[in-house]
């Protein structure tokens, strides 16, 4: 079998590697949690059938669809936030609870490639901030502020608690330590 260097060594999910450079402000260990967050997230989810997905996840009257449906509107308010700092407009954090519970009415195909879609989105934005924008402050739906730089790790914690909340293998202990450390990281969602 032949030897594939970028696929053993990272580089298609490294922070800094040809697909995803980014600039030297960047915090590079949180994207690449984040990344690996969202293989996590997908393996999970595609584990689960098209008619799984209408069953109950592990958090307390929420379909997994439901869980779905915010980790993918979480991508996409964050790129949409993310695009306004670079565009020099207010970023501001906001997912409607009418987008979350439409969302979860998606046919199953269609909430699949929502997750896929808005994960590379992220990602796109991720990659095209300047070392300066990192620090740039996002409004939370509760009024607190967050620099952008503290993102990655925001959308971290909420794949990798979503992953396990789908209640199809994802376990707590799967969790990178630093998000297990990571307790009174504030609630966004």
């Amino acid at each position: 079998m032949a030897e594939y260097p970028e696929a053993t060594s990272g580089a298609v999910s490294s922070p800094g590697s040809a697909r995803f450079p980014v600039s030297d402000g960047a915090p590079h260990d949180d994207l690449l949690l984040a990344r690996r967050g969202t293989a996590y997230f997908a393996r999970i989810l595609n584990a689960l059938s098209d008619t799984e997905l209408d069953l109950p996840s592990l958090r307390a009257g929420w379909s997994r669809r439901r869980i779905i449906a915010t980790v993918s509107y979480q991508a996409r308010a964050l790129a949409n936030a993310i695009n306004a700092v670079r565009t020099g407009q207010r970023p501001r954090l906001k997912v409607s609870d009418r987008e979350l519970v439409s969302g979860a009415t998606l046919p199953a195909r269609a909430l699949r490639h929502l997750f896929h879609h808005t994960a590379v989105h992220l990602d796109a934005e991720w990659r095209d901030l300047r070392a300066r924008e990192w620090e740039a402050v996002l409004e939370l739906p509760d009024g607190s502020q967050i620099a952008l730089s503290q993102t990655p790790i925001v959308r971290a914690k909420e794949l990798w608690s979503g992953a396990v909340d789908l209640g199809n293998g994802g376990k707590h202990t799967d969790n990178p330590e630093r998000l297990l450390n990571l307790q009174n990281l504030q609630e966004t969602w």
